[in-house]
């Protein structure tokens, strides 16, 4: 492969991380830099990059717990509530990635992260490494070979394929999870792809014994040799293993504070809903964690994003039903996609202690601030309104005409920082 070939499959890869869930300003340039922030839940999110005459680097979300991989062979093998936990973070990513038309292609277990040492239980798993992702449409075949031998479906092989060979190779490293060693092995790449082309496997007494049916089921339902008979990643969510083995995730309902917060933002102008989801975005884990549960408590189907339904339902669960449901859905989802998706909700719930830090503040101005002068003009704001994450609106002259006579308050022409803060601070 040509260096030319590299660089564009690199700059495809930051493209499609960005595509899966950009902040409100898009990818813009800040200074010799680009800036993005992403939060698709159980996906590394990628903060900026940088590019100078020799390398591009990417600032990524740090995982300090090492390789799927490594727990693996360190632990020998999971015991199932481990495996379940696992295997229920993995395939809500790649339901995540399918419902947004992108395969990933290479799922392996090294190219899964911890965030922390801690143990499995408390710990949360985020896909790497989309170098071989690619945009797909339904129904179109991919012709590409590419994958790791270990993990890769026999259609790969044939060339040609669907994103189901994704759900493949979950079935893989599941087997590998529960045992210590793929379906598929042998002492050469050769005779290993052999052995995918032909897709059988079996269940050695000596190691499965112990392994209960249902897990064994789901196996075989994600390693079907047939890609029509095969499970999808949302099939495989749903699968009684995964949701009787996977320890739940802690019910946490919206309280009083999300629900108000959600039904303020409604009246909240676009310059601010684009700096909540900029700060949304680049919270630390910990501190995010109480609204992640709530989330997590009202996506019941597991796909990453919210429903008019599913907010309703999470709402009267709250004791509360509110009369305009679909507005407060259209206020919150401001890139028009007609659900919520995660950072649009933490947009949306974020409580003002959290987001009227100073250098929470600092950092989302320093978005806006594309030519990094320390103010932000007309048209640096113009951008922001046009972007299609905050709608694409087509009025944005007269948005921002009327933006900066609320903000602007000394009348300078520009917007500055402490400007900035005060339109943050008012309800």
């Amino acid at each position: 492969m040509c260096c030319r070939e590299v660089l564009e499959r690199f700059y495809c890869e930051i493209k499609i991380m960005k595509r899966l869930d950009h902040p409100s300003p898009g990818l813009l340039k800040i200074n010799s830099s680009q800036f993005h922030a992403g939060f698709a839940r159980g996906i590394i999110k990628l903060y900026e990059t940088f590019e100078d005459k020799r390398n591009i680097y990417l600032i990524m979300e740090m995982c300090s717990g090492g390789e799927l991989f490594d727990r693996i062979v360190e632990a020998g093998h999971f015991k199932e509530s481990q495996a379940a936990l696992v295997m229920k973070q993995m395939v809500g990513a790649i339901y995540y990635l399918h419902t947004n038309r992108i395969c990933h292609r290479d799922l392996k277990p090294e190219n899964f992260l911890f965030q922390t040492q801690d143990k499995i239980e408390n710990n949360l798993l985020k896909l790497i490494d989309f170098g071989l992702a690619t945009r797909f449409e339904p129904g179109q075949k991919l012709t590409t070979k590419s994958g790791t031998p270990y993990y890769v479906s026999p259609q790969v092989l044939q060339g040609s394929y669907n994103e189901l060979c994704d759900v493949w190779s979950c079935g893989v490293i599941m087997y590998v999870l529960l045992c210590g060693y793929p379906p598929f092995l042998a002492d050469t790449d050769p005779q290993v792809l052999a052995l995918v082309r032909r897709g059988q496997f079996s269940f050695p007494a000596e190691d499965w014994a112990q392994v209960s049916s249902d897990a064994k089921d789901l196996i075989k339902s994600l390693l079907e040799v047939v890609p029509s008979q095969r499970y999808t990643a949302e099939q495989a969510l749903n699968h009684i293993w995964i949701k009787q083995k996977a320890p739940h995730a802690k019910n946490e309902p919206l309280n009083t504070t999300s629900v108000s917060n959600l039904q303020k933002f409604n009246s909240t102008n676009h310059f601010k809903k684009a700096a909540l989801q900029v700060i949304a975005t680049q919270l630390s884990e910990d501190k995010i964690q109480n609204l992640r549960n709530q989330f997590l408590a009202l996506d019941q189907n597991g796909d990453g994003m919210l429903s008019i339904k599913e907010i309703s339902d999470g709402l009267k669960a709250a004791g509360m039903n509110p009369a305009d449901m679909q507005g407060i859905l259209n206020s919150v989802d401001t890139d028009g996609s007609g659900c919520i998706e995660y950072k649009e909700f933490l947009a949306a719930t974020l409580d003002k202690r959290m987001y009227l830090q100073e250098d929470a503040l600092w950092s989302a101005f320093c978005v806006f601030d594309k030519n990094g002068d320390g103010k932000i003009c007309m048209d640096e704001l113009k951008q922001v309104l046009e972007d299609d994450s905050v709608g694409a609106l087509v009025n944005s002259k007269q948005l921002a005409a009327e933006i900066f006579r609320e903000v602007d308050e000394d009348g300078s022409g520009v917007i500055e920082f402490e400007e900035f803060v005060q339109m943050m601070r008012k309800s």
